[in-house]
């Protein structure tokens, strides 16, 4: 029963955090580059 509640707690903060706009924008700009921060080319 701890690890659920640990987990429902980790839950709530990720979805606080990803409400943020600011920080979802800087997720989406790393989520979109590459390694050191170099865009990934898919060809």
């Amino acid at each position: 029963m701890k690890r659920l509640k640990s987990l429902e707690t980790e839950n709530q903060r990720l979805r606080r955090a990803i409400s943020d706009p600011t920080l979802e924008k800087l997720i989406l700009k790393e989520a979109a580059s590459g390694p050191k921060g170099q865009r990934q080319q898919n060809f």
